[in-house]
Parts: structure tokens; sequence; C-alpha cells
């Protein structure tokens, strides 16, 4: 994979419409859903308890928070693009999130981005609206698409 490496702001002002590279495989295990489900206080069993899983999921494996997906967004996209100029970016919402397949342990996702918006905030600042999409390997349906903001500044 090679990274988007933008100069700044007014470069990156430009590429409204553009897809980002596609990201990396990243394997989604059974420890990083356990880390999830102890951060955020969500032990449903078909995400954590093995033995419940094997005997009453129709998957027979224990799958991922849907918001897990949501939370690796940040960092997927950071894998893919850099502005070299940015002094900080944050997380400043979603418009819409959708989960149409369940993410099972050991699956590999990676990223399918593209930069739907860009719009001036304060004086140093831009909103971006990313379109996402988080593939899941060898499956049809993504593991999650949502319109992700940030907020960037010089």
């Amino acid at each position: 994979m090679e990274k988007l490496v933008v100069a700044d702001f007014s470069t990156f002002r430009d590429l409204k419409g553009t897809k980002l590279p596609l990201g990396e495989w990243l394997t989604v295990t059974q420890e990083m859903i356990n880390d999830f489900a102890k951060a955020t206080h969500d032990f449903q069993w078909l995400h954590v308890d093995i033995d419940k899983i094997k005997k009453h999921s129709p998957f027979k494996k224990p799958i991922a928070h849907g918001f897990m997906s949501v939370a690796l967004l940040s960092k997927m996209l950071m894998d893919l693009i850099e502005i070299k100029s940015s002094k900080m970016g944050i997380n400043y919402g979603l418009n819409k999130v959708r989960f149409p397949s369940p993410l099972l342990v050991d699956s590999k996702i990676r990223l399918h981005s593209e930069i739907l918006a860009i719009e001036e905030y304060s004086e140093n600042g831009l909103k971006i609206t990313w379109n996402c999409s988080v593939e899941i390997q060898g499956q049809d349906k993504p593991a999650c698409v949502a319109e992700f903001l940030g907020l960037m500044f010089e």
C-alpha cells in the first residue's frame, strides 16, 4: 500500500472526490474483540463467550462489535493519508453508519475510502467527510459503511 502524502491544506482541498489507496489487511483477533468489550463494557455473549457461541450462534465463531469497526476507521484512514502540515486531527461524528455483514473473529479487513467533502472550519481547520467501507476479505458485503467526519487543523 502506498500512502497518499499531501503537503498542506491548499493541496488537500483539490482532492475532493478522490479515492484513497486501498488499506492493508488487518486481522481482527479475539484479543481485539475482548479488549473492545472491556473498554465499552459490552460483554454480550456473541462477542466473548466461546462455549455459548459454539452452541447457540448461527456463525459458530465470535463476531466483533459493530462499533469496533467504526472505532477502527480513524486508524485505518490515517494509515492511508498524511497531510504534512496538519497539527491535529479529531473525530467530529458520523452521518450514516450501517453494518451489512457480521465481522467474524480472525477475518481480515481493509478500508476503502473516498474524500466526499472538504469544508472550512474555523480559522485554521477543515471538516472532512470521508466515505468509508470496511471490506471483509472473501465476503461480498462489508462489515461497515459510514460517512465519517473529521476535523483537521494546521
